[in-house]
């Protein structure tokens, strides 16, 4: 079994809700965790999120594919309230009666829309380098020669086949400082987990297209959510030298939600969950132990 194997387990499922269709793969025991990946992501990168920033701990993830991403389909939901109402609908059909929400990049406007919308089915809420303001930095040229490149199947693969075998170069693209890159590929834990997210934007790169450039879309609408009504227990996780999520969006919302910690990682780029794996882990895990403990009763999300 290859390394990407063994992190797209388990197989997701096709879910019919009351609002739409949702691809959706859910795994392990406990309390349950609605994870929200972001650009260029899928159900597979959701659950990526969870074992990197929880491991194998004792929690039920719920790994989404939000609309637009592999077999979720656009239609289910562009605006990221529709996303939070159809993340809600999910949980009526698994029968979840409430979820921690940990969001990441992308994935941070619909976690926002979820807490305000459905205050009662959350019990915490977790934001990594995640956006919850406008966005105004430019597209990379990268990111437009991918959206061509994801046209011919082929071309990709061999991207993949070349991409997986040199990890260091792949690895270039997403760290910026040569330390924390060579310091990240050698951990025996982080450095798999960040080529199995690089390598799983190459997998089916076509069906990731149409949610990432919603999500560009939804990213660059002028937006201001009433954050000062969020009542759940909040962490926000950012690096402060990301140049694609700016930190200042999560000084700011940590400053307007009531009663919410920024952990910040001096630094840290966009891809601090798995250059900082093991102190981002451990901060999440002692939030989480305070809100969720495992073997807690569920609690409402109103104070």
């Amino acid at each position: 079994m290859t390394m990407q194997e063994k992190w797209a387990e388990p197989h997701p499922a096709m879910i019919e809700t009351r609002l739409g269709r949702v691809e959706c793969a859910v795994s392990g025991e406990g309390p349950a965790i609605l994870l929200l990946h972001g650009a260029m992501g899928g159900c597979d990168q959701s659950l990526l999120l969870g074992r990197s920033a929880l491991g194998n701990s004792g929690f039920r993830f719920i790994a989404v594919s939000r609309p637009g991403y592999l077999g979720t389909p656009l239609a289910s939901g562009k605006a990221p309230e529709h996303q939070a109402d159809l993340c809600a609908a999910l949980l009526d059909v698994l029968d979840v009666p409430q979820a921690a929400v940990i969001a990441i990049s992308g994935g941070g406007q619909c976690a926002l829309q979820f807490v305000l919308r459905h205050p009662n089915r959350c019990r915490a809420l977790i934001m990594i380098s995640a956006c919850s303001a406008t966005i105004n930095v430019r597209l990379p040229l990268r990111f437009h020669l991918m959206k061509w490149i994801a046209k011919f199947p082929w071309l990709v693969a061999a991207m993949r086949k070349k991409a997986a075998a040199n990890p260091a170069e792949t690895a270039r693209r997403s760290i910026a400082d040569p330390a924390l890159r060579e310091r990240t590929l050698l951990d025996s834990e982080a450095g798999p987990l960040m080529l199995a997210l690089l390598l799983s934007t190459m997998d089916r790169m076509a069906l990731r297209m149409p949610g990432t450039e919603n999500d560009i879309l939804q990213s660059r609408l002028p937006f201001d959510y009433p954050l000062e009504k969020i009542r759940v227990p909040s962490l926000v996780v950012h690096g402060a030298a990301d140049q694609i999520v700016p930190f200042a969006q999560s000084r700011s919302l940590a400053s307007r939600v009531p009663n919410a910690e920024l952990f910040t990682i001096e630094g840290g780029e966009h891809v601090s969950l798995f250059t900082h794996l093991h102190e981002i882990r451990a901060r999440i895990r002692q939030f989480l132990s305070l809100h969720v403990p495992l073997g807690g009763r569920p609690t409402s999300g109103q104070p």
